[in-house]
């Protein structure tokens, strides 16, 4: 499981949850339309309607706020795969894959600031200069990174995606799978940034090679 989102105080009341949702909504859809380099607390608050105290007294600052809206992304794209594996019981392992894949490729197109914050911040190369604007993947090069280690963010995915697909299809928990599903996600990821870097709705071809490597790598093993 993910660790706790960072935040400095936890709403207990739901005037307090409200806020801290309206807070990440704000953060999203900035990060849409500037970017993660360019985003700040001070506008959040004023995106969010809220005093710029409220948005410290849940962040320390905007890299903070960012993590948080990554940890929600990853929440909500679980919930996402959760609700379309149960819609289908009758699903076979190639199925149940496609469903991992597809609700990532939606989120891409219906959640603000996904494609630049999706289960990790971004981060600027450590070469980048200064004052060069950022670009569609929120990077100065246009290389997406990620705050900290990266492997450690697909680490966290995988064990949501392993935990899904192995319960969907009641195969039992072990090294092998994961393994498989951490360098199946690994993959994946690298592929589909090369199919969204001209943005959305991405290249349909390159997308349909991330299915056709999970079909042929990761369906196996889960049917087994």
């Amino acid at each position: 499981m993910p660790p706790p989102p960072p935040l400095r105080r936890v709403p207990v009341q739901r005037r307090s949850a409200e806020r801290l949702a309206r807070i990440l909504d704000a953060c999203a859809h900035l990060i849409e339309e500037a970017g993660y380099e360019r985003l700040s607390t001070r506008e959040v608050a004023v995106r969010a309607g809220v005093p710029i105290g409220s948005v410290h007294r849940f962040f320390s600052g905007k890299r903070a706020l960012a993590a948080a809206l990554a940890h929600r992304n990853l929440d909500r794209y679980a919930e996402r795969v959760a609700a379309r594996l149960a819609q289908r019981p009758d699903l076979d392992a190639h199925g149940a894959v496609d469903a991992v894949l597809d609700a990532y490729i939606a989120m891409r197109s219906t959640e603000p600031g996904f494609a630049l914050v999706d289960f990790g911040v971004p981060a600027a190369p450590r070469d980048a200069a200064p004052d060069a604007p950022p670009d569609r993947n929120g990077d100065r090069d246009g290389n997406a990174d990620r705050d900290g280690d990266e492997h450690g963010v697909n680490h966290l995915v995988a064990e949501r995606i392993r935990g899904l697909l192995g319960g969907y299809l009641h195969h039992p928990s072990g090294e092998v799978l994961r393994r498989k599903v951490l360098v199946a996600v690994e993959a994946t990821d690298a592929l589909l940034r090369l199919a969204f870097r001209a943005g959305p709705p991405g290249d349909p071809e390159l997308i349909d090679e991330p299915r056709a490597l999970l079909h042929a790598y990761l369906a196996p093993v889960l049917r087994g």
